[in-house]
């Protein structure tokens, strides 16, 4: 089935059109739980959680925000208000409150669909537990809302500050189902595919439940990944794709060849993203299953898919590929001139060790973001050009390596970090001079947040006080797996802060 043809209904056309045709087909299951729905039972529990939203107040454009694990739950609430007309705002559900109410207050949602009914929230904003009945019966009109609508704000770290919300179209999700379907081998109609990651990440979102209803695939939905657990779920369930990051496959990879080859049986191919994939991992599947693990690269601002290895049909270490039909690729250097990034070697912040010439990527293709909210600031330019800010370079094969981010930013299994961000809350304790805070290399997340503390004149701090404060602050993957602590961070002679020779 091809995504374009669900453009004039939008994305909620997805699942109407896999009811209409697939309606006995099961379309979603939960690993741990065994609850599953069939297409027509995820249609009937979206009219009714669309009819609840409608009843609390929810009007076309207003913003909803989803505060849900991985689920069934998930699913239908994220159908439910796109049907009533409303932007969705994924959040974790393990985001802290601060975070939480900050998200929630820039957003403007007013509305929080989330299990436990009675969950502090701020003034005036209201809570609905989510609707997953199949059996419901309720008659709600779709919105109508498609094209340039607004059906997603993802909330991401910036360049300049703390999370923006990415606003992405229904145009821009469907666009980059199309060009995810391009390719071959992409989902088909027979397929159960394994989402462990969060679905309210764009890459679960859009490569996972998006696509797999797209093609009127299973969505098997998992809401933690532990190896062993998950690969037991994947021999259980017959799983015939992954969705992964390198963490999953490094932890696969080291339960042994004989277990891969039980669990992974049914399974004919995995894709992997968020992080460069370890060699060593991806030999190791190979040899064990005679799987190859396809790498790519997104972002959110993207929908998220630009580029996989999946475009050639074979993987190359250290390589994300080539981009996806219908999506234009050049590297720019920082003005948008269509050429090499200058280097100064008198400067180590930009000097990046790769064979090739090296820019900037800058992409241009009908899945691109509108913006980020409010306003669209900083969105694809006169010419439908985005510069992502993340170096590379193309080989003599024209495949994209990626090799570094020029706007500093660190990914932790596929979810991006703002070091300012960090930098600011542990710089409100008392015993804190300065603070940077770097990515460094971990083998299983890709990268991981690293702080240097420089303790004031006098102080008693511990890394395990520093590192309890995040906790209480920042989501998770956000909080420093590392504390080291200096007399002083390198500077420039202007004052810069030296993050290369950090890391």
């Amino acid at each position: 089935m091809n995504a374009g043809n669900g453009t004039l209904a939008g994305v909620g056309g997805l699942l109407t059109r896999a009811a209409d045709r697939w309606p006995d087909h099961p379309a979603v299951c939960e690993t741990g739980s065994g609850h599953g729905l069939t297409y027509r039972q995820v249609a009937a529990a979206v009219q009714v959680q669309a009819k609840k939203l409608a009843d609390a107040g929810v009007r076309p454009g207003d913003r909803v925000a989803l505060r849900l694990p991985t689920s069934v739950d998930f699913v239908v609430a994220f159908f439910g208000a796109l049907r009533a007309g409303a932007i969705v705002v994924p959040l974790s559900p393990q985001v802290p409150a601060p975070e939480f109410e900050t998200l929630l207050g820039h957003s403007g949602a007013r509305v929080v669909v989330q299990r436990d009914a009675d969950a502090p929230l701020p003034d005036g904003v209201s809570g609905l537990t989510p609707e997953s009945d199949p059996d419901g019966v309720a008659d709600v009109a779709d919105a109508g809302r498609s094209g340039e609508d607004i059906a997603v704000i993802s909330y991401t770290s910036g360049t300049t500050g703390p999370p923006r919300g990415v606003m992405l179209s229904h145009r821009a999700l469907l666009a980059n189902l199309e060009q995810v379907s391009g390719v071959e081998g992409a989902l088909d109609h027979d397929d159960r595919v394994l989402i462990t990651i969060p679905l309210f990440h764009v890459y679960g979102l859009g490569p996972g439940l998006l696509q797999a209803t797209n093609a009127g695939a299973t969505a098997v939905l998992s809401e933690r990944f532990e190896a062993q657990r998950t690969l037991d779920d994947c021999a259980e369930q017959h799983v015939t794709s992954i969705l992964g990051v390198p963490t999953m496959y490094a932890e696969f990879a080291a339960l042994g060849a004989d277990e891969l080859r039980r669990g992974l049986a049914t399974v004919r191919w995995m894709t992997s993203g968020a992080a460069p994939l370890h060699p060593k991992v991806l030999t190791a599947l190979r040899e064990a299953t005679g799987l190859d693990v396809y790498e790519g690269y997104g972002l959110t601002e993207c929908a998220p898919v630009v580029t996989s290895t999946l475009v050639t049909g074979y993987p190359k270490p250290g390589s994300v590929g080539r981009p996806l039909p219908g999506i234009e690729l050049r590297l720019v250097d920082s003005d948008g001139t269509d050429q090499a990034v200058p280097l100064d070697p008198d400067d180590v912040d930009d000097v990046f060790e790769a064979e090739g010439e090296t820019g900037l990527v800058s992409i241009r293709g009908a899945n691109l973001f509108s913006g980020y909210w409010p306003d669209g600031d900083h969105g694809p330019d006169d010419e439908g050009w985005f510069r992502t800010g993340d170096v590379g370079y193309l080989d003599t094969d024209g495949d994209l390596h990626l090799v570094d981010r020029a706007n500093d930013l660190i990914i932790v299994n596929g979810f991006n970090v703002f070091p300012r961000e960090v930098e600011e809350v542990i710089g409100r304790l008392p015993e804190v001079a300065e603070a940077a805070v770097v990515g460094v290399v971990d083998e299983r997340s890709g990268e991981a947040v690293k702080a240097f503390v420089v303790p004031a004149a006098g102080a008693s701090l511990s890394e395990q006080q520093v590192v309890e404060h995040c906790a209480a602050h920042l989501a998770g993957y956000k909080v420093p797996h590392a504390v080291e602590f200096a007399e002083s961070l390198p500077h420039s002679a202007t004052g810069k802060l030296r993050r290369m020779r950090l890391r």
